[in-house]
This record gives structure tokens, sequence and C-alpha cells, in this order.
């Protein structure tokens, strides 16, 4: 009886490791990614090439990563290098950054001077055959159409963080969002001809998507032409600018503190221009902000720069659309 115990027990074990090889064998792990996401499938998509042939596409920030997804769906591999949620203004490189850009055969950034940290970094992963795509490629940079209240200088603290080559926040107007998703698509077909058709497809998809998102805006927003709102993030003259509104912010970048003199600037401008709304952000420091707003007689609701959220490529009209509920209420 032991005996065929122990025979039983020599059949399983030889099955387990057969099956073990075999899933090893089977599996396809990407290596040398800093944030890897889940695949997701757009528009058409026409038969794809070998799995062991799909080129590694490395992408600076969420935006960038989402515009890129959509467009690769499953025939590319995609992955982030500043993780969602951290601040891309000033982001510092890691080793592992340097690593992954250095196995990429594609580099998708913004521009615009944004990802400050890309120079040091790309030539610290000493890839020759890495391809740079800049998405914001025949994009017209705006400087000071939205007007910045300047601080008030106070000791220990000073807003210095300019945006050299113009605003970057261009992916939150979704015509330029088109250019961008349009740029990227190129840059795929560039690298790896042989899905073509696939990258075609999805970024036709995608960009009808833009399209639908566009005629909704103009359709709220053409009720309230030249509204004023008033946000702490410079992120929003694009927006402002495609939509007929007056974006006035009270600094440049967001920060998780505000300080006196940020409060100081939100009074003045609040009386100023006479709004109704204060717009903050998410990761703001809410609690002052509802205070302030209390405070001034104002609604606090949040605006979102898209920098972070949810990895699906749809999670950017989820949060525009959002955004568009805000704008209207704030303008009414």
């Amino acid at each position: 009886m032991q005996m065929r115990t122990e025979s039983k027990r020599s059949i399983v074990s030889l099955f387990t490791i057969s099956l073990m090889g075999i899933t090893t064998a089977c599996s396809q792990s990407p290596s040398n990614q800093t944030t890897t996401f889940p695949t997701q499938e757009l528009g058409a998509t026409p038969s794809l090439v070998a799995s062991e042939s799909k080129k590694k596409v490395v992408t600076t920030f969420l935006p960038m990563y989402w515009f890129t997804k959509a467009v690769a769906g499953d025939a590319a591999n995609v992955e982030t290098l500043i993780p969602p949620g951290a601040e891309v203004h000033e982001y510092q490189a890691t080793p592992e950054n340097v690593k992954a850009i250095s196995s990429a055969d594609m580099l998708v950034k913004n521009g615009l001077g944004l990802e400050e940290f890309l120079e040091d970094t790309v030539k610290n992963a000493q890839n020759s055959k890495l391809k740079q795509i800049d998405a914001s490629k025949g994009i017209q940079a705006l400087n000071q159409i939205s007007p910045v209240e300047k601080a008030v200088k106070e000791q220990g603290h000073e807003h210095e963080h300019e945006h050299a080559e113009g605003n970057p926040h261009v992916w939150i107007d979704p015509i330029l969002a088109k250019q961008q998703v349009t740029n990227i698509r190129d840059g795929l077909i560039a690298v790896d001809p042989a899905n073509k058709a696939t990258y075609a497809a999805n970024a036709a998809a995608y960009i009808q998507e833009l399209d639908n998102l566009n005629g909704e805006f103009q359709q709220v927003l053409q009720k309230t032409p030249n509204c004023t709102f008033i946000t702490f993030h410079d992120a929003y003259p694009y927006l402002a600018k495609r939509y007929n509104l007056k974006q006035v912010a009270v600094v440049e970048i967001p920060e998780d503190k505000l300080a006196p003199d940020d409060i100081q600037k939100v009074v003045n401008t609040v009386k100023k221009y006479k709004v109704k709304t204060l717009l903050g952000e998410p990761g703001t420091d809410n609690k002052l902000l509802n205070s302030l707003s209390k405070d001034l007689n104002l609604t606090l609701q949040e605006i979102d720069s898209l920098e972070s959220g949810e990895q699906d490529p749809q999670y950017y009209f989820q949060a525009m659309r959002k955004n568009l509920k805000t704008l209207e209420s704030a303008c009414k």
C-alpha cells in the first residue's frame, strides 16, 4: 500500500514538473519594465505580428501612456517611466528609468520642456537604436494666454518654476490631443511598419472619441462665453482658449501645501474677477481651500490636470467629462 502511494506521488510530481515547464515556455514576460499596464483593444485590430517581435515603447508620464497604449493596443509593449501621480514637473530619474530606456525601441515624450529629466537619462541609457517621438511636434505653444497672478515675495517661499518653451499642458485640449495621437501613430508605424494597419485603425478610433469629446465641450461651454475661472495650477490655457474661456492661475505648478502669499493672491483674484467658484486640484491642501472658500463665500470644486489617474486609456475621457461638468457649474 505504501509503495502504491509513493508511486502515485511520483507520477503527480512528474506531471507537475512537466506542467511547470510548459507554462514557463509559453509565458511572455517583458523584462526591464518600470510600470506595465493591461492591454486594451481599440478600433479594428488586424492580425498582429508574432508576440516575440513586439516593439518595446517607453512613455514619460500618464497622458503619453494613454495615447500610446490606445494606438498600440496589443501590437507593442508599452510602459511608463513616471508613476501615475508623481510630480512630472520636477521628476528625478531613477536607475530603473535608465534601464528601461536602454532596451526600448521607442520613447514617447510630451515635449515643450516638460520632461526636464529626460535628456541626461537618455544619454545615460546609451541606446543607439532608440527612436524618440515628440508628441507635441507641430503644436504652437502658448505663453501668457492665461494670466498668472504674481506672487508677493515672502521669505522662504517664492515660485521660481517657469516653462521655458511655453506652457506644456497641451494634452488637456482634445483637439491638440488629436495631434499628439497622430504623432505617436506615425512614430509607431516608423519603428514597426509590420503593424501599420493596427496602429492606423486604433488611432482613428481614439481620434473619433476625441472629436466627440470636443463637440461636447463646444455644446456646453458656448453657453457661457468669456467665463473666468480661477485655478491654482497654470495648466488650462489651451482649454480656455479653445472654448473661449479665461483662466487665471495662482501658481505656475501645483503644490501639496499653499503658502500665505498664495492665499492672499486668491483673495485678491476673487475680488478682481468677481468669480463664484474656486477650482482646486486633486492632492492640493483641501482643508485650507475649504476654509478659504467658506470665508470668501465661494463654491470649491476640483479640476483635473490629468497627470494622475487610472491606466486605462479611456480614463482620459472620464476625467475630461468630469472637468466639463466642473467648468459648466463654475461658469453659471
